[in-house]
């Protein structure tokens, strides 16, 4: 099969959906999954409804990837959430629940997939951090903390994975127009925006771009990087 198989967490909407059809456009078999269901379909795209941090649920759907294609090119871990609270106001159940989606979702993506790429000698995980943690954006603590966690866990499984021609890399997006900022109030969003060298919102492509460098089979020197987009640093 020459076309690369592709998976990417957090497909519903936003980013996620966004990758999911350029990746398709570029001749992708994509996988992707969400907590509920897609209205919306594409060819060579395949779905999967899950919580991200159910250990039982990845495990399956990397059984399933493997039954169908016997492998995994590129994992794309886009699945995330955020809650805008002073730290004194914040809720265990909410901390909870961004570190699950967040992190731990990351981590058992991560894992399953280098179970399978390190068989097949080849792999690129691409991972999410925020710019909100250089920031040190005010209202963000957990979630930056949780995107914190990510790089950390990028850095360490870049080093661990190396040997078997698995590149493992991140990217911290700024603000972009989707539903993850709508709930935040405009004075606040444009203040974040003046403190990006850049001065302007973040635009899917953006993204897509920065990703294509990673997973790029000549980008096989490039491991363990994160890069802010908007001059952030």
């Amino acid at each position: 099969m020459d076309k690369p198989i592709t998976l990417i967490t957090g497909t519903r909407k936003g980013i996620g959906k966004y990758l999911s059809e350029y990746y398709v456009e570029k001749g992708h078999i994509v996988i992707g999954c969400s907590r509920s269901s897609i209205d919306w379909s594409l060819p060579n795209y395949k779905h999967f409804e899950l919580d991200v941090s159910d250990e039982k649920s990845v495990r399956n759907l990397f059984r399933c990837v493997r039954k169908e294609y016997g492998r995994v090119d590129n994992v794309i871990n886009n699945a995330g959430i955020a809650s805008m609270n002073h730290a004194l106001i914040t809720p265990l159940s909410t901390v909870n629940e961004v570190l699950k989606t967040n992190f731990i979702g990351t981590f058992l993506f991560c894992r399953e997939a280098g179970k399978m790429m390190t068989k097949n000698k080849y792999g690129r995980i691409v991972n999410f951090t925020t710019v909100a943690t250089p920031l040190k954006l005010e209202g963000e603590a957990v979630y930056a903390a949780s995107k914190a966690a990510i790089l950390s866990l990028t850095q360490v499984l870049a080093r661990e994975l190396a040997p078997f021609n698995i590149t493992v890399n991140a990217i911290g997006p700024t603000p972009i127009e989707t539903d993850l900022i709508r709930s935040v109030p405009n004075e606040k969003m444009q203040a974040l925006v003046q403190r990006q060298a850049i001065n302007r919102y973040g635009e899917f492509q953006d993204v897509s771009n920065v990703i294509d460098f990673y997973i790029n089979k000549k980008s096989d020197f490039i491991t363990g990087q994160n890069i802010y987009l908007g001059g952030v640093s």
